[in-house]
C-alpha cells in the first residue's frame, strides 16, 4: 500500500479499533495489522499525539504474566473526532469509487 495513502488512513482505523473497545499497544498494533501493514514504530508517535490531543486516555491494568499493562481508552472528544473522520473517510472514498468506476469505460 502506498505509504502517503496508509497515512492517511492509519489514525482512523487506530480510533475505529479502540472505539470498539479499550486496547492495550501489543493488542492495538496486532489489531491494526489485519488491515494494514504496520511496524510498532510507526504506532508509538500516533499513539503519543492522540493522547496529547486529548483523543486517547491511558490508564495501567496488570496482567496475568508481567508488568502491568497501559491501555488505550478513546475520549468523548476521541469519539467525535473518530466520527468526524470516518464521515471524511466516506465521502473521499465515494468520490473516489465513483471517479474510477467512471474511468473504467475508458479501457
Amino acid at each position: 500500500m502506498n505509504v502517503q495513502l496508509k497515512k492517511g488512513v492509519l489514525e482512523l482505523i487506530f480510533l475505529l479499533s479502540v472505539l470498539e473497545k479499550d486496547m492495550y499497544r501489543y493488542e492495538l498494533v496486532d489489531e491494526v495489522s489485519k488491515i494494514v501493514e504496520i511496524n510498532e514504530g510507526t504506532i508509538y508517535p500516533l499513539l503519543k499525539r492522540l493522547t496529547n490531543e486529548h483523543y486517547f486516555e491511558t490508564y495501567l491494568r496488570e496482567s496475568s504474566g508481567g508488568p502491568p499493562r497501559k491501555y488505550y481508552h478513546l475520549t468523548e472528544a476521541g469519539k467525535k473526532y473518530t466520527m468526524k473522520l470516518k464521515k471524511e473517510w466516506t465521502e473521499i472514498f465515494s468520490r473516489v469509487d465513483k471517479f474510477i468506476k467512471r474511468s473504467e469505460n475508458y479501457e
